[in-house]
């Protein structure tokens, strides 16, 4: 009994040691930010973002973004409201996401200060429609628990994938616009966390 006793704690530390070293990773909303840019009337073009962010990163190198579509912020009220309700139908489909399959290891294996450029393949959903897209990323460790994933190159989204056309119409014609791109392109810097 005494050696049953004596033995556990070696049996817990080697237990301990054989668990994966990589941790689960999440959003920063805090320091992370998600732009688009619209273009109206053949050259006019706004820089627009959503303010509210949700993401992870499993260890097995799952990742998942969510966004908030009510939290968007185009800097006239307004026009929030006619892009919620017209566009995004925010009230029936609250929220965009995307996913993406990292490889784990190249990213927590950086240094800190060292980066790491990576093309991804992700699956964006808005409203009811999925698309994929390849991303060109810049991934940067920070420290230690953190790490920053820039978009080397923005991420050209078009309005038919997702079946938006519609939507961008009655903007258009509320706003008395002679037109809106049916294409935008989408920046973001995201910083994770372990925990």
């Amino acid at each position: 009994m005494v050696k049953l006793l004596l033995s556990l704690p070696a049996a817990l530390l080697a237990a301990c040691l054989s668990l994966p070293t990589q941790a689960a990773w999440y959003l920063d909303n805090e320091s992370s930010r998600l732009s688009f840019i619209s273009t109206k009337a053949d050259n006019l073009s706004e820089v627009h973002r959503f303010l509210t962010l949700h993401g992870s990163i499993d260890e097995q190198g799952a990742a998942r973004l969510r966004i908030e579509m009510e939290s968007l912020s185009t800097g006239i009220p307004v026009r929030d409201e006619r892009m919620r309700s017209l566009l995004f139908a925010t009230e029936q489909f609250p929220d965009a996401r995307v996913m993406a399959q990292l490889n784990l290891g190249p990213i927590t294996g950086l240094a800190p200060g060292a980066q790491l450029e990576i093309t991804l393949p992700i699956q964006v959903q808005i409203r009811e429609h999925k698309h994929g897209y390849m991303a060109e990323l810049l991934v940067t460790r920070l420290d230690m628990h953190r790490f920053q994933v820039v978009t080397l190159a923005p991420l050209v989204l078009h309005s038919e994938h997702f079946g938006l056309q519609p939507g961008i119409e009655a903007l258009r014609e509320v706003a008395r616009l002679s037109s809106i791109s049916l294409s935008v392109p989408v920046g973001a810097v995201m910083i994770f966390t372990s925990r």
